[in-house]
């Protein structure tokens, strides 16, 4: 990622996903629950990807976490 050539597609998927998956790492950390927990640290650390590539993983992280926690993990 190139720092002084950031678009404003990249702005605001940045902000749009680390934003949820912030929520996901703080609700996986108080309610000590490791699968939003994982995907809240995915979903951050996917913010260093370029805009599409981030919305896919985001995207593929949340689904991922839904699934997972309707089965009961």
């Amino acid at each position: 990622m190139d720092l002084l050539h950031l678009d404003s597609n990249q702005l605001w998927a940045s902000v749009l996903w680390g934003g949820i998956g912030g929520g996901y790492l703080i609700y996986g950390w108080r309610q000590k629950a490791s699968v939003p927990l994982i995907g809240g640290v995915v979903m951050s650390l996917a913010c260093f990807l370029p805009a599409l590539p981030m919305t896919v993983v985001s995207i593929a992280t949340m689904a991922a976490v839904y699934k997972l926690v309707k089965l009961g993990y």
